[in-house]
């Protein structure tokens, strides 16, 4: 292979290596942007349901929903429910 292909190729195979970089930063930007969305959706959904709750006096009624939905100890928390773990302990 002459000098010049040989130069050519490390040209071209730079510049796809470039490309292939810009193409991974902007699938990021997407994936996260809808990351973003997702979870907002997701707050906006819960602060609906939320107010519909106290609106409705059904605090209790969603305690209970989120109490055999919630699996982490820091979530249930929040909901100020009984840990997993020293519920299943006292068994």
């Amino acid at each position: 292979m002459s000098k010049l292909s040989k130069q050519t190729l490390e040209k071209l195979k730079e510049q796809r290596d470039k490309l292939n970089a810009r193409i991974q930063q902007k699938e990021a930007r997407l994936k996260s942007s809808e990351r973003k969305k997702d979870t907002r959706k997701k707050i906006m959904v819960g602060s609906y349901y939320l107010y519909q709750a106290n609106e409705k006096d059904k605090i209790e009624s969603l305690k209970s929903i989120m109490d055999k939905y919630l699996t982490r100890d820091s979530d249930r928390k929040l909901f100020e429910l009984p840990e997993l773990s020293s519920a299943s302990s006292s068994d």
